[in-house]
């Protein structure tokens, strides 16, 4: 097999392990459940090698995973890859000192946070979630790596939910840095 189509392989058992959820969490939102995905041990194990590959192809040096379920994807990656794994949290959750960063919902704003003293100068860092939406999270997690000195590796996610815009509204915030989605939809 080869390498695109192995590739093309593995994004056909993934996603043949996302559940949709109709009209969770409210009437008209079609939730995408990633769970019969992560208690398959052929699928999760496949995504975490994609992701750690994708780490090592940018030399990554640190892995950055998203509350909540970017956490539950980006700590087995960086084990894999050999790297340290910082959770990116909403406001309040972390002990200490952290830097902070707004970001703009629908209606209304919100905060997530990190621990500073987590990265530094020399860190290049993936950022790994399992949904880019509206890309507000991620980009907010930009500013913070960046804020904390340390630079863009890129960026992945398991999904990408391409009508809602997400990777315009990345894409200055990316500075150059890539963007990868296993899925598409």
């Amino acid at each position: 097999m080869t390498g695109a189509t192995a590739t093309e392989a593995v994004r056909e058992l993934l996603l043949a392990r996302i559940r949709d959820v109709p009209d969770y969490p409210k009437p008209g939102v079609v939730f995408k459940d990633i769970t019969p995905l992560l208690a398959d041990p052929v699928a999760f194990t496949a995504l975490t090698g994609l992701f750690a590959d994708q780490c090592v192809r940018y030399g990554a040096t640190k892995v950055v995973g998203l509350e909540a379920r970017g956490f539950i994807l980006a700590a087995p990656v960086a084990v894999r890859a050999g790297l340290g794994f910082v959770p990116v949290r909403k406001a309040g959750k972390l002990p200490g000192a952290t830097l902070g960063q707004a970001y703009e919902l629908e209606y209304g704003t919100a905060e997530v946070e990190i621990h500073a003293e987590d990265l530094s100068a020399d860190d290049r860092v993936m950022v790994i979630d399992d949904v880019l939406a509206t890309g507000g999270t991620a980009q907010a997690s930009l500013e913070l790596i960046r804020r904390a000195g340390a630079q863009v590796a890129g960026v992945s996610v398991l999904m990408e939910l391409g009508f809602l815009a997400g990777r315009a509204r990345l894409e200055t915030a990316l500075a150059g840095a890539p963007l990868e989605s296993v899925i598409t939809l």
